[in-house]
């Protein structure tokens, strides 16, 4: 296996504690910006074509593989091309909604998303939101993305606070990310997402944990790799680099190169099974 110089002490000791015993390992992953390129448009992305593959070699290797998205978890599931994948689990809109094995639960939206729906597309033309400025409605949540702007982090800081004040008025948070402001239901998080899913395998004390991610919601998901370390579980935290997002490198053990680098990385994690 190829060296990995930049990994952390830390990150080496998850490392290492995922090869010691990889049938107790849990290992997490972000969607979009970790497994699957950014794009323009929500609906054209779709997993780099080695994610999948790379996570149906290691799945019965692992103790578990999970992906934690924003995304709807079904939308997830068919972007990603990972239906085929036994054992994978996909938590989305942040962990309300699993996919398992082939199985849906999503609960009802609180009144507040469709309040949300009804007030948005209105506040953003009295606003003077730029015409490229669109709502990606994901059910349980509403997106409103910049990234076609012409300056899409100018139009991005005028949304922030006219967001925020509809967000308050319907009971609903704002989850800022990469080019983009989402107002979705307050209390969950992927922290509490993939601390929830940990604690359901081995009392809560996997042999390891790992979470790739790249953007601010993915910070949850570190906090809660650092809180199982100091429990005394070993674990790496990933980041899929890019110059938009610097947050999550300075927090990281490894940086690689995008969604590209986090399949070279799950391509080199464990031998292949004999």
């Amino acid at each position: 296996m190829n060296p990995l110089p930049s990994l952390t002490p830390g990150g080496a000791a998850g490392l290492d504690a995922i090869r010691a015993e990889p049938s107790r390992a849990v290992l997490g992953f972000d969607f979009d910006g970790t497994l699957a390129p950014i794009v323009d448009d929500p609906a054209a992305a779709r997993a780099h074509p080695g994610a999948a593959p790379a996570l149906a070699r290691l799945a019965p290797q692992v103790g578990a593989l999970v992906i934690v998205t924003g995304r709807p978890a079904a939308v997830a599931v068919e972007y990603g091309g990972f239906a085929g994948i036994d054992g994978l689990v996909v938590l989305g809109q942040y962990g309300r909604e699993r996919w398992d094995s082939g199985e849906l639960t999503v609960p009802e939206p609180p009144p507040g998303v469709a309040e949300a729906r009804a007030k948005l597309p209105e506040i953003l033309r009295v606003s003077g939101a730029p015409a490229e400025a669109y709502v990606e409605d994901k059910g349980l949540a509403l997106a409103v993305h910049t990234r076609r702007c012409a300056e899409p982090q100018v139009a991005l800081d005028r949304l922030r606070s006219i967001l925020g004040a509809l967000a308050e008025r319907t009971g609903l948070v704002v989850e800022p990310g990469r080019f983009v402001l989402e107002l979705r239901p307050p209390g969950m998080d992927k922290g509490m997402a993939l601390r929830t899913f940990v604690a359901e395998r081995d009392g809560g004390r996997p042999s390891a944990l790992l979470f790739a991610g790249d953007d601010l919601g993915d910070l949850a998901a570190f906090d809660a790799v650092d809180e199982l370390r100091a429990a005394g579980v070993p674990g790496v935290k990933l980041c899929s680099g890019s110059a938009e997002v610097t947050e999550l490198a300075a927090r990281a053990d490894l940086v690689v190169d995008g969604p590209a680098g986090v399949v070279a990385f799950l391509e080199e994690l464990l031998p292949p099974p004999s």
